[in-house]
C-alpha cells in the first residue's frame, strides 16, 4: 500500500518513513499542504498520514477541503487520512473527526500503535475485514508480516509481500501493472522499468513451491489477477 507523510518536522517525517518502509509500506513525504497537494493530484494514495501544524495551510483546513472536493485527488476524496498532532485536546480531536479524518493520532506516540491503527484503516473497503487476509489456500497476516501457501511460509521481499496483499484484497480483479506501481512502490520507482513484471514472476515462482500452479495468473495485455480459489 501506498503512503503519503505530511510532516514539517524533518526528523519525524525521516523516522517515519523509516518505520512505515520497513513495515513494507511504499511512502512518500511532503512538508507542507502546496506540496501535499502536487503529490496527490499526481498520485493515488491508500492513506495519507496529516500533521495538523503545517507551516503555509492548517491541517484541518487541508482535510475539510480534500472531503469538499476542493482539492483534486488522484485516489478520489474518500483518501482514508489519518491525522497526526501534538495538539490532544477533546475539542481539536472532534475537529480532525468533523473535517473528515479517519483517525486521530496523538504526539507523542509509539510507532506500534501507529502501525496497528494505519493498517485497521487499510482494511476498510476492501475484501479482508480482520487482521488476517484469506484467499484459497492463501493467508496474509498484515500486523505480523506473514504469508502462508497450504501452511508453508513464503519467504518474500516486502515489494513481493506488498503486491501479495494488493491482490489478496482484490482476489479476482484484474489489476494493471500501472496500478500495482502506483500502489506498492513510492514516488522514486521509475514506471518504465520491468520491476513490476520481474517482482510479480519472483512471487508466482515462490507461491508455486511444491503447491501446484501458482494462483497469480497474467491476462496478456491487462495485467495480473489472483484467483479466488487459489
Amino acid at each position: 500500500m501506498r503512503l503519503l507523510v505530511v510532516e514539517d518536522e524533518e526528523d519525524l517525517a525521516g523516522a517515519l518513513r523509516v518505520g512505515l518502509t520497513r513495515a513494507g509500506y511504499a511512502v512518500d513525504v511532503a512538508a507542507d499542504a502546496a506540496q501535499a497537494y502536487e503529490r496527490l493530484l499526481v498520485d493515488a494514495y491508500d492513506l495519507m498520514l496529516l500533521d495538523v501544524n503545517l507551516p503555509d495551510v492548517d491541517g484541518f483546513a487541508v482535510c475539510g477541503a480534500i472531503r469538499r472536493g476542493e482539492v483534486e485527488v488522484a485516489g478520489g476524496p474518500d483518501l482514508r487520512v489519518l491525522m497526526l498532532t501534538a495538539r490532544g485536546a477533546l475539542d481539536d480531536r472532534v475537529r480532525g473527526l468533523d473535517e473528515g479524518a479517519d483517525d486521530y493520532l496523538v504526539k507523542p506516540f509509539a510507532l506500534v500503535e501507529l502501525l496497528a491503527r494505519v493498517r485497521a484503516l487499510l482494511r476498510r473497503d476492501t475484501a479482508g475485514t480482520g487482521a488476517v487476509l484469506s484467499v484459497g489456500d492463501l493467508t496474509l497476516d498484515a500486523a505480523r508480516h506473514e504469508a502462508r501457501r497450504s501452511g508453508r511460509t513464503l519467504r518474500l521481499t516486502p515489494k513481493e509481500f506488498g503486491v501479495l496483499e494488493y491482490l489478496m484484497t482484490r482476489p479476482g480483479r484484474v489489476v494493471p501493472a500501472e496500478e500495482l506501481l502506483e500502489h506498492v512502490w513510492d514516488a522514486n520507482a521509475d514506471p518504465f522499468t520491468e520491476t513490476v513484471r520481474v517482482t510479480v514472476g519472483t512471487l508466482r515462482r515462490k507461491l508455486a513451491g511444491g503447491d501446484g500452479d501458482p494462483p497469480i495468473e497474467t491476462v496478456v495485455g491487462r495485467g495480473y489477477r489472483l484467483r479466488e480459489a487459489a
